[in-house]
């Protein structure tokens, strides 16, 4: 087998003379000079570049195989992967009895030209991380806002649940001071990731996305519904993760300060039916549990699930703030059962039906509560923040309707607006559309497919006749007893309450 290697290496050298001597004859020295400046200006470039190479074969980053060999066409090799192959056509040739020489000798036989293979997608880019003695603070405590101007902020675009707010506004405030504090001290901040439960429509979603647009953080919202045990069809658990990098355009170290929003929490409860394996339930609490605590989780870039294409990072959950919510219907059967429990004993007695009718019965949840639900006590456990949202009154969504910054009205009075057209709702019929998302028992969101309805006709009219002014929105249009009032330019009048 030396001999075999052997051989090679002496067919190498002789083939590597004969082209330095061709090259020293044919090339021009100002040619040469002009061709190595060029080549250490993109070496330049590469190492001004901050983004990581991949290996071609086992798609693991710079930061992880180490330095690659560089190959023509912009391909990447570790030595790993390069040791490997030589180890396998070292073993080929072996039990062949095949020269290396004999080899490249073979008539129609020549070297592999690498920029012509594709194997597949090119990979997603990834920054690479700061050296130690570069590295700054991700988080200034300075530029984190008090816990009362996070809240001023959301009151301005998300109407009642104020204890929500208040509560959202000191866990997140405690959650990056204890970023920033990176533990200078002997003393460790736990993790103060937070479980809403509320009604749907109700804004959870709503105030998790206008938290992550104040703080300038990464935010990732998943499914909890699409994600199963590994080895099953679904999403894997690793996979919020992966959608928090994209969020973070693959900035590992900003990614590793985000919030991470799982929505429909409730539908990862225990089934109640032991006989049949709970692959979506129980088995997916489980595996959030290193997640919600922290740990290093190998995730892949790109994509939801992991193959032999895809490249894998590794991205620590420590600093990453959990927030998980569910509408947990028949969570109030559950406290119900609790308090008349309670209640039912003794000369002062209650009424079993004293909280059939409680709007803020959900305020009164236990751990115990949830737990009889079918949320485990470890998980539970790494959710220490929980509170409540209210459910929405008519008087709520008529707010809804004309208050916050982006409210649903001035979206269309401004898209009249474009058409030099004023748009005013008179006040009977804002009630009137509460009303009937009432009825639709869907909150928030049945407000805007109300006026979609309603507005479709004046949408598409408007805009032939250059000669209207004003439209004013009336109860008897909403019942459907009446139209709208159509007014021409000159005509307009301020609309009287």
């Amino acid at each position: 087998m030396s001999q075999h290697i052997d051989d090679y290496e002496d067919f190498r050298e002789v083939d590597t003379a004969g082209e330095k001597d061709t090259a020293a004859d044919t090339t021009d020295p100002s040619t040469t000079a002009d061709s190595s400046a060029a080549g250490a200006g993109d070496d330049a470039d590469h190492q001004e570049d901050g983004y990581e190479h991949f290996c071609f074969l086992c798609r693991r980053p710079e930061s992880q195989a180490g330095k690659m060999i560089e190959l023509p066409n912009d391909i990447h090799i570790c030595t790993d992967c390069m040791q490997k192959s030589f180890n396998t056509m070292n073993s080929q040739i072996n039990n062949s009895n095949m020269n290396y020489g004999d080899l490249l000798n073979m008539p129609g036989v020549s070297m592999i030209d690498l920029g012509n293979l594709n194997m597949g997608p090119q990979p997603k880019k990834i920054r690479k991380k700061k050296a130690a003695q570069e590295a700054k603070p991700v988080l200034d405590l300075k530029k984190i806002p008090a816990p009362h101007k996070i809240k001023a902020t959301l009151d301005e675009y998300v109407i009642g649940q104020e204890k929500a707010k208040k509560v959202m506004s000191v866990a997140v405030y405690n959650h990056y001071k204890r970023v920033a504090s990176d533990m200078k001290d002997d003393v460790e901040i736990e993790k103060s990731n937070m479980l809403m439960i509320g009604p749907t429509g109700c804004g959870k979603t709503y105030l998790v996305k206008t938290l992550a647009r104040l703080l300038d953080v990464p935010l990732a919202i998943a499914d909890a519904t699409s994600l199963t045990e590994a080895g099953y069809i679904g999403d894997d658990i690793e996979s919020v993760v992966s959608k928090l990098l994209a969020a973070a355009d693959n900035d590992v170290e900003r990614a590793e300060h985000g919030i991470i929003f799982i929505d429909e929490i409730d539908k990862i409860a225990k089934k109640k039916n032991a006989n049949q394996r709970d692959v979506s339930g129980e088995a997916v609490q489980q595996g959030l549990l290193k997640l919600l605590e922290g740990s290093q989780v190998e995730v892949p870039v790109g994509a939801n699930s992991k193959n032999a294409m895809v490249p894998m990072v590794t991205v620590d959950t420590r600093n990453i703030l959990f927030i998980c919510g569910g509408a947990f219907p028949d969570l109030d059967e559950i406290i119900k059962e609790r308090l008349n429990k309670q209640a039912s004993i003794g000369f002062y007695a209650d009424l079993k039906d004293k909280y059939d009718r409680d709007p803020h019965i959900l305020s009164k949840v236990t751990v115990e509560d949830i737990r009889n639900f079918g949320m485990i006590p470890e998980f539970i456990g790494r959710l220490p923040v929980i509170f409540t949202l209210d459910g929405l009154n008519e008087d709520m969504l008529v707010e809804i309707l004309q208050e916050p910054k982006n409210a649903i009205l001035k979206q269309y009075k401004k898209l009249l607006a474009m058409d030099e057209v004023r748009l005013e709702f008179e006040d009977g019929a804002l009630h009137s559309i509460a009303a009937r998302a009432m009825e639709r028992n869907t909150g928030a969101r049945g407000l805007r497919a109300i006026l979609e309805e309603y507005m479709l006709d004046i949408m598409y009219e408007i805009p032939k006749d250059d000669s209207i002014g004003q439209v004013i929105i009336t109860k008897e249009y909403i019942d459907g007893n009446g139209g709208p009032r159509i007014l021409l330019r000159g005509q307009e009048v301020p609309l009287l309450a």
